[in-house]
């Protein structure tokens, strides 16, 4: 064989070499792309309408959204559902002591006079907590960078700031959401397509937990 024979040879070692590894790199980043739906949106957009999206659904129990993003808020929403079911029981009840403040038959504060100012008359009570092993109050601290806050207002009062209250929906997740799969090793959520959406055409889905 001449030097010339070599050289092709080897030229054409280096190519099919150079070839493979290209194609490996496209592998790769197909891989790397395929991860997560981009959802035509910024990182910052994506992360707050998905945590927009996964709180609506752990709130209400259900949700009507586009096929993709119902995907990606499945991921997230039954990775919390696993968490909350390994963690629903790993606490531990203790008695503290708190001060609450007394109340009339009306329900309103009672109050007295000290020192000419009227101040709420609080009694000191016992009560019982849950309080959080590490573990469970890792994933608590999980949960709440996902879910964002939420007020409920009851219908007969709307509009008036004074009767919204606040909704756990870390405590809602652990003592009424978790139990219920208990038994169930994922699959806590099903997609159920509507139709295209008017305007768009954009497929709509009802994404439920079971």
């Amino acid at each position: 064989m001449t030097i010339y024979s070599y050289a092709n040879v080897f030229a054409l070692h280096w190519v099919s070499k150079s070839e493979e590894r290209r194609r490996m790199y496209h592998r790769m980043e197909e891989k790397e792309m395929a991860k997560y739906r981009k959802l035509s949106r910024t990182s910052s957009q994506r992360k707050a309408l998905l945590r927009g999206q996964v709180t609506a659904l752990l709130n209400n129990g259900k949700i009507v959204t586009t096929e993709a993003k119902a995907k990606e808020v499945r991921k997230i929403a039954e990775g919390l559902i696993a968490m909350a079911v390994k963690e629903k029981d790993n606490f531990e009840e203790v008695t503290v002591k708190t001060k609450v403040a007394r109340k009339d038959k009306d329900g309103k504060r009672v109050k007295e006079v000290v020192d000419g100012k009227k101040v709420t008359v609080y009694d000191e009570v016992e009560k019982t907590i849950k309080k959080d092993m590490p573990s469970r109050l890792h994933a608590r601290r999980e949960m709440l960078k996902v879910l964002y806050t939420v007020k409920e207002v009851p219908t007969e009062a709307a509009g008036r700031k004074k009767n919204t209250r606040e909704v756990d929906l870390v405590a809602k997740l652990f003592d009424e959401i978790a139990p219920k799969y208990a038994d169930r090793n994922g699959g806590y959520t099903r997609i159920v397509k509507i139709g295209q959406r008017k305007g768009d055409g954009a497929l709509e889905v009802l994404l439920e937990l079971v």
